[in-house]
């Protein structure tokens, strides 16, 4: 472990970076240039004193969970963040791991939304982070694990996983995820966790199986659909998306046409929040 250049380098990326870059208001009389210590703690979920020893070259090793929160909260571009793990004296982020680590430009935009419900989602359909009405659309998606961290894979396996989606319109879904793990599996091959998911699923779920089948291979780039809120009830929205340049990872965009009951809807989400979402199920 590098203390010193560690040290250096979170200062300087910490430095560099303004309070509107990850979501925070400008605020008045900011003495410090770029972000406060306690904020980047915040964003990476720390406490402000274990955070500021690193930066004094006195913490303990840190380990990779806290680094890749770090490298999420300091907007870090790839390379950047294996240098992080690199002086903090672990290896780089393993594919699994790095998958984790949300593109900055898509980053970027989702902190602008604060109006309409958006998220980002891995090309396997996990979702790496999410805005507060998402949250309050959804429930909270940051808790699961393994290959429950796909929606795809609840989808088939998790009965409740359906219940946003009106019964007539739960087969359409049904063959969109396939379509699109299918577009996945094929530009990340059979070894991959694209593979490891296909082949869990085609064990626990007859469904997936013959529609795997099919050979169905597309992505979505827009789709109107409607969704079903367990306060709100049904929702019209319509579904854009915005992928990196590798097709990794994407910015799902929730929206509805300004004065119809859909757009009010959307408004309510953040009065109710997601705990309200959670009672509901």
């Amino acid at each position: 472990m590098d203390r010193a250049d560690l040290a250096a380098f979170l200062r300087r990326r910490r430095e560099e970076l303004r309070p509107e870059d990850v979501g925070l208001p400008p605020g008045a009389r900011r003495r410090a240039r770029g972000l406060r210590r306690e904020e980047v703690a915040s964003l990476a979920a720390m406490s402000t004193d274990y955070y500021t020893r690193l930066e004094q070259q006195r913490s303990p090793q840190p380990s990779e969970q806290m680094l890749a929160a770090l490298a999420r909260s300091l907007r870090l571009s790839d390379d950047e963040r294996d240098y992080l793990f690199r002086m903090a004296g672990r290896n780089a982020p393993s594919p699994v791991l790095g998958a984790t680590h949300v593109a900055p430009a898509l980053m970027r935009v989702l902190n602008r939304l604060s109006d309409t419900p958006a998220l980002i989602l891995s090309n396997l359909g996990e979702t790496l982070v999410q805005n507060r009405l998402a949250e309050a659309l959804y429930g909270d998606r940051s808790g699961y694990t393994g290959l429950a961290r796909s929606e795809i894979y609840r989808w088939f396996t998790d009965p409740a996983e359906r219940r946003i989606y009106p019964e007539d319109d739960r087969d359409r879904q049904s063959r969109a995820l396939v379509a699109n793990l299918r577009a996945a599996h094929g530009s990340m091959g059979s070894r991959s966790r694209a593979g490891e998911l296909v082949r869990a699923l085609r064990r626990e779920s007859t469904e997936f199986a013959e529609l795997w089948e099919r050979h169905e291979v597309a992505k979505r780039f827009a789709d109107h659909k409607i969704l079903v809120h367990p306060r709100l009830g049904e929702i019209e929205v319509d579904c854009q998306a915005l992928f990196t340049e590798d097709q990794s990872q994407a910015l799902l965009v929730l929206t509805a046409a300004p004065h119809t009951e859909a757009f009010e809807k959307l408004q309510l989400l953040g009065v109710l929040g997601h705990e309200q979402f959670e009672d509901a199920r």
